[in-house]
């Protein structure tokens, strides 16, 4: 008989920089996560309507028609209860939506890691 798997957290990580996703994305799976890497927004909300993960990261500035705080804002729409955390070098220019934290870079890991377990 087969062993099934335990439950693991999803989480979406929205960052244009290859690189930079890579490493949160290493940095969250470590912290057994499973993660969906996203580049951009508009592919960022279709994972999120369609896997409903518990933890969004999000950097502001994305390349496409959506930013990072729009991203933020969709998702706590979709889903009130998923924790959104939204990171940058800069101040967001525009306000973000209740319950969504705001992380600049560069940001220790164990802070991101301790927003991720809020």
């Amino acid at each position: 008989m087969g062993r099934s798997k335990p439950f693991r957290a999803t989480a979406v990580v929205v960052e244009d920089d290859a690189i930079q996703r890579d490493m949160i994305a290493l940095l969250l799976e470590e912290s057994e996560f499973e993660v969906i890497q996203c580049e951009d927004a508009e592919t960022a909300s279709l994972a999120i309507k369609m896997r409903h993960p518990s933890f969004l990261i999000t950097d502001v500035r994305l390349s496409g028609k959506m930013d990072g705080v729009q991203l933020a804002r969709f998702a706590r729409q979709q889903y009130p209860s998923m924790r959104v955390v939204v990171i940058s070098g800069q101040a967001p220019s525009s306000a973000l939506p209740d319950g969504v934290r705001f992380l600049s870079k560069p940001f220790y890991p164990t802070t991101l890691l301790r927003e991720a377990a809020r």
